[in-house]
């Protein structure tokens, strides 16, 4: 890439755009540990951190540690672990005036171990009364925005929040990652992008084959822009232009915490396409970003700046290379 080229990574003049995040937010305690256990027994981690997180939250962290003005909606319990959890974001740079305290509910609260190789295990837990209470959302309100990204934590606001930004004409960008049955297919049809995580795309194609999954996910929801998120294998998206599914390979890091990568990644994607950046260098900074998160342990916290992204940016060029197989085409007469 060359020192030119990389001003299209860089924001776009005026005032910075802003993003709208829905769901999610939780109150971690990360512990590192050497190894994930494998039964019954006592571990001792040589590492620990409590921090304000959550797939929304998180993703408006990355909103705006790359320059971004991040709104998040969220749901905390009427509880100090409610307080902690506004306050931790509000200080990271998080417009949380659209938060709703929950009366008689419990904040959400997750146990996670991190391991070595970067790898985790997560305990969450979501009070059953957190997102009973669904307030409404107008289109006027969401075309104060340039995008909006929601998560499946919160399906009933997230459906709300995805009408409203399709009403507005701005984007309307779902995180799929893995949810409780029909939550994916009751939001993606108010979706104009859908990100989703290998898992939950796996889930509902119905198939571990790449290729094939992102074709058929195309065909079930054609309205929308349809990519998967693969962690060291990069991420694949079906090309609207060219009819073809396409992949980006990973960066090389060493791992030390992919907690939250996943979320950096639908951050950075969403303030990218406010930004009106074209869809294979959304994908590059997207991928950047989390990849250097994973170089940090912490989670949302390890959420690189706009400098520090596109100075990598410069020296990493892989091609975006088309992978044909047998099931990715347009359904006839579509």
């Amino acid at each position: 890439m060359t020192t030119s080229s990389i001003s299209i990574f860089d924001p776009p003049p005026g005032q910075a755009r802003r993003v709208l995040c829905v769901g999610a937010a939780v109150m971690d305690t990360l512990f590192r540990v050497r190894s994930l256990p494998t039964g019954q027994g006592k571990i001792l981690p040589y590492d620990m951190l409590q921090v304000a997180e959550g797939m929304a939250s998180s993703a408006a962290f990355a909103v705006a540690r790359l320059g971004g003005n991040a709104s998040l909606w969220g749901a905390v319990g009427d509880d100090s672990t409610g307080e902690r959890i506004i306050a931790d974001l509000s200080d990271s740079g998080i417009d949380t005036g659209g938060m709703v305290r929950v009366a008689g509910a419990r904040s959400a609260v997750s146990t996670i171990l991190v391991d070595d190789q970067g790898e985790r295990l997560i305990v969450p837990f979501y009070d059953a009364g957190l997102h009973e209470t669904i307030k409404p959302v107008t289109k006027q309100e969401i075309s104060a925005f340039d995008a909006v990204l929601v998560d499946v934590r919160w399906p009933k606001l997230a459906l709300r929040t995805l009408v409203a930004a399709r009403d507005a004409a701005i984007p309307a960008i779902l995180d799929g990652d893995v949810a409780g049955d029909g939550v994916i297919e009751m939001l993606a049809p108010a979706a104009s992008h859908i990100v989703f995580s290998q898992p939950a795309a796996e889930r509902l194609a119905g198939t571990a084959e790449l290729v094939k999954v992102v074709g058929l996910l195309k065909r079930k929801f054609e309205h929308a822009f349809i990519s998967v998120t693969a962690g060291e294998n990069g991420c694949f998206w079906f090309d609207d232009r060219t009819g073809e599914v396409v992949h980006l390979v990973a960066p090389k890091v060493r791992a030390v915490d992919t907690l939250a990568a996943g979320d950096i990644f639908h951050g950075a994607f969403a303030l990218a396409i406010a930004e009106g950046m074209p869809i294979e260098e959304a994908m590059r900074l997207s991928s950047m970003a989390a990849a250097l998160k994973c170089q940090v342990f912490g989670g949302r916290t390890g959420a690189p700046t706009r400098a520090e992204v596109c100075r990598v940016l410069q020296n990493w060029d892989p091609p975006v290379a088309a992978m044909r197989g047998p099931n990715w085409k347009r359904s006839e007469g579509r």
